[in-house]
């Protein structure tokens, strides 16, 4: 079973939610998350992949605009 880890997201529609992902290999989520919005895949948005060092988390996926 592969490691899994809480990543809140920041901005955007889901703002202040987390979603939980997959680590890779090397101990890394993925670059990217697509939140899919209350309109299904047409109100999806882009979350991109951030460092940061806030507390204990070491990541957090921030808004970079509607997906289409």
């Amino acid at each position: 079973m592969a490691a899994t880890v809480e990543i809140p997201l920041a901005g955007g529609s889901a703002d202040g939610q987390t979603v939980t992902v997959e680590l890779d290999s090397n101990g890394r989520p993925p670059l990217t998350h697509h939140h899919i919005g209350e309109h299904g895949l047409a109100g999806a948005e882009i979350y991109e992949l951030e460092s940061v060092a806030e507390g204990d988390r070491d990541w957090r996926y921030r808004s970079r605009g509607p997906a289409s």
